[in-house]
Parts: C-alpha cells; structure tokens; sequence
C-alpha cells in the first residue's frame, strides 16, 4: 500500500485524493486507486472517516475477509468453484466472459460493478505482483488517459464558450436590429407628419390669400360706390360685389374642407405668452374656451370671448355652441381671447 501511495504521489495527486482513493478501493492496488482517481475527478473529497471499499457510508471490508464473507461474495458474484487435481488450491478469480483474473473477491467485485459482467469462477493462476517496468507502463497509460480527458474537457469547454458568444452575439445583433428599425419608423412618421403639416399650412395660406383677395375688391368697390354718390355718377355695376361673395365662399370652402384636426393659437388681448393646441374639427368653440380656462385660472369659461384680427372677426357666446369646422378655423387659425 505505501509503494501505491508514494507512486500517485509522485505522479502529483493531491494527498487527500490519494488517501480517498486507496481507501475507497480498500487498498486493492494500484490499478483500482488509479480506476477511482480518474472516475472521481473534480468531486470534492468527502469526509475520509465515512469512506470504506463499496462508498461513503458502507461499511468496509478487508481484503483478507473471512470465510463467511468469502462466501457471500462467491454467492452475489456467482463464482464457481475451480475444479483441481492433487490438492491444488484455487488462487484467483476469473472473469469468464473476460478472461481477467483478480486476486480476491473484493477486486472481483469492484470488476462487475465496473464492467457489468456476472460470471466468474475460480481460478488456480496465481497473480503476480507488478514489476518496476508494468508500474512505469500503468503510471504512463494513466498519465495518458488524463491527458486525454482534460484535453476532452477543455474542448468541450471551449465548445461551449464558442456557442454562448455566438448566442450572445445573435442577441445583440438581434437588439440592434429592432433598435435600427424603430429609428426607421419614427424617422418615417415624423417625416410624414412634416408633409401633412406642409400640405396644411400651404393651404392655409391659400385660403388667406384668397380672403384677402376678397377684401381688397370689396374696399374697392366700397370706394367706387362712394365715390359716384359724391359726384352725382351713375353707381357701378355690382359685378365685383357679386364676385365677392363667391370669392369669400371659395375661400371658405378652402378652408372649411374635410380637415380632421385644427391648429389653434390661442394669445390674451392683456399680452402674454401665447398657448397652442390641436383639437377636433368638429370640437366646439366652448372647448377652446375651457382649454384656456385649463391653463389660466383668471380665465372664466362663461365670460372670456374670442375674436380674430386677419380676418376680423369676432366671436359672440352664441358661437360657443358651433364647430370651428362651422367656423371656418379649419386647418389652423389665430384667436384673441379676452376677460372681462
């Protein structure tokens, strides 16, 4: 047991493992401590007091049982007895399905749990101690098959780490394009809302121009009339009053048009900063008076009045109850609010 001990020491075993292991295997030899080592790899060392040849809490057996024992491994096993001539004495146990032959029923035992193998029988081959050469050779294959195994277990490692940086790479490259796309579309809406503004406002301008249109023909008219009633003339045709009205209705009508939204500013005759907002089309002038109410406590819904400078207008309480599409504010309009 010292020679097994101080060989996996040489190889660089940590103590305790060594100790874990030649107890587990109840110091059935190298090979079985070695089996144990490699089998066990990266599981912490449990408590030594507790270990024993079939685990942590089973009981232990030696290697020199007695009969008793003997027989009961024989009996789970299902070894048969060796058949001999002159007295000759059975010194090993074979595995017939194998061929490999143990020392004892302990190591047998280890052997079936490992392998799964269930038929042995007795044996007069005698096993032979390894020599220096055989534990150089085992000591090697050891070596070699850990080789193998960390170098497994390092690819495998790196397998993984490689999939986990794809994944995590497929993520943030999934995220950016949700986040590119969502640009996209704001950049797509805002820019739609510019052209409906745009088109909204041009005719706005429109309507505007033509009412002014409108008015500068009605003044001049206005001034014809009253100069012809000065000089005794002849009172011109009413051709351009009655283009007036048709110019005001185009204008109208422009600005009347099927307009969902209307823009309004709202400014105090008293001066102050000016309140925007955008309400219905069909939202009444009452609404207008109690958005401002909203936003001014010296505002009173009942007495505050609206008016307009371009085209003068002014609005009584009795317009409260109209739309501002009935109103003729449609796209956008400018009003005056004033209190009492």
């Amino acid at each position: 047991m010292a020679n097994d001990k101080d060989t996996l020491l040489s190889m660089g075993f940590d103590s305790a493992r060594v100790e874990w292991a030649l107890k587990a295997t109840n110091n059935r030899g190298l090979q079985p401590a070695m089996d144990h080592i490699l089998e066990h790899e990266g599981q912490p060392v449990p408590d030594l007091s507790s270990v024993s040849a079939s685990g942590p809490t089973a009981a232990p057996m030696d290697v020199d049982e007695d009969e008793e024992d003997a027989e009961a491994l024989r009996a789970q096993l299902g070894v048969a007895p060796v058949a001999t001539t002159g007295g000759e004495e059975a010194k090993s146990i074979k595995c017939t399905e194998c061929g490999k032959i143990f020392k004892n029923t302990a190591l047998a035992n280890f052997h079936a749990e490992k392998s799964g193998h269930d038929q042995f029988e007795e044996s007069t081959e005698e096993i032979k101690p390894l020599t220096e050469e055989e534990k150089k050779q085992k000591l090697a294959e050891l070596r070699e098959k850990m080789a193998e195994k960390r170098a497994k277990k390092a690819e495998e490692e790196a397998k993984e780490a490689k999939a986990n940086e794809a994944l995590r790479r497929k993520s943030g490259k999934d995220m950016d394009k949700i986040k590119e796309d969502l640009k996209v579309k704001e950049a797509l809406k805002e820019a739609e809302q510019r052209k409906r503004d745009k088109i909204e406002d041009a005719k706005a301008r429109a309507a505007v121009k033509a009412q002014i249109e409108a008015d500068k023909k009605a003044r001049a008219e206005k001034a014809a009339r009253e100069k012809a009633l000065r000089e005794g003339q002849p009172l011109p045709e009413a051709a351009s009053s009655q283009a007036t009205p048709s110019a005001t209705s185009a204008s109208s009508g422009i600005a009347g048009k099927d307009f969902k939204e209307t823009r309004l500013q709202i400014r105090m005759a008293s001066g102050g900063q000016p309140y925007t907002t955008t309400l219905s089309s069909d939202a009444l002038l009452r609404e207008v008076a109690e958005f401002l109410a909203g936003q001014l406590l010296s505002v009173d819904v009942e007495t505050v009045s609206f008016a307009q400078h371009f085209p003068r207008k002014a609005f009584s309480h009795a317009d409260f109850s109209r739309s501002l599409r009935d109103l003729g504010l449609t796209p956008s309009a400018v009003l005056i609010a004033s209190t009492p």
